[in-house]
């Protein structure tokens, strides 16, 4: 049983959790394991999901805020609906949609989080600096729309750029840690920068 097996039946594991737990994709154990460990949310929290297709971290949001909170989804992509969870349709970096997002929040987020990755290229110096490019966006977003001591978690591949991006988000949050959940591949260059107490 070579290396390949594993990988895939490891994969196979949190791609069954979330499965069992009728989540739409393997990342919400990720989000899920991010929470258990590091408390991303809060009873009665208001989260904006980036790049939300297909729902899966909205999903696990809602039952982590509970009925007092919101989540607002927003993508390009089409979004199924999710009970309890505000979608909007349109691509985030726009000004237009920006303006849409405020609008319906009318209040700071208690958390902005991002899973956004590019189509990958196969080409690891470019998907680094697109995935940044969309994290920096993700970012600028946060630092308008979360209030005071929230928290903003992003997805990005670790490689060129990586530490300078991390070093931009502690010029507005208190604290920032790097943070790979087990269910992310342990090969993969993936990891999430959590960052907490916006200044």
């Amino acid at each position: 049983m070579g290396k390949a097996w594993i990988k895939a039946r490891k994969h196979d594991r949190f791609y069954r959790a979330a499965k069992k737990q009728s989540y739409r994709s393997r990342a919400a154990i990720k989000l899920s394991q991010i929470d258990l460990r590091y408390g991303l949310f809060e009873v009665g929290d208001v989260v904006v999901d980036l790049g939300a297709a297909p729902g899966g971290w909205s999903q696990l949001a809602r039952e982590r805020i509970g009925p007092k909170g919101r989540v607002i989804a927003v993508d390009l992509s089409p979004v199924s609906p999710i009970e309890g969870v505000e979608i909007l349709r349109g691509d985030f970096q726009r000004p237009e949609i920006q303006a849409e997002l405020f609008e319906t929040l009318r209040k700071p987020a208690d958390v902005v989080m991002s899973d956004m990755a590019p189509k990958l290229s196969g080409n690891r110096s470019l998907d680094v600096a697109r995935t940044l490019d969309l994290a920096n966006a993700a970012l600028s977003f946060a630092v308008r729309a979360v209030r005071r001591k929230g928290r903003f978690l992003v997805k990005v591949f670790q490689g060129d750029g990586y530490r300078e991006f991390v070093r931009r988000i502690g010029e507005h949050f208190e604290a920032t840690k790097g943070v790979k959940p087990t269910a992310s591949s342990a090969t993969s260059a993936e990891i999430y920068v959590l960052a907490v107490g916006r200044l």
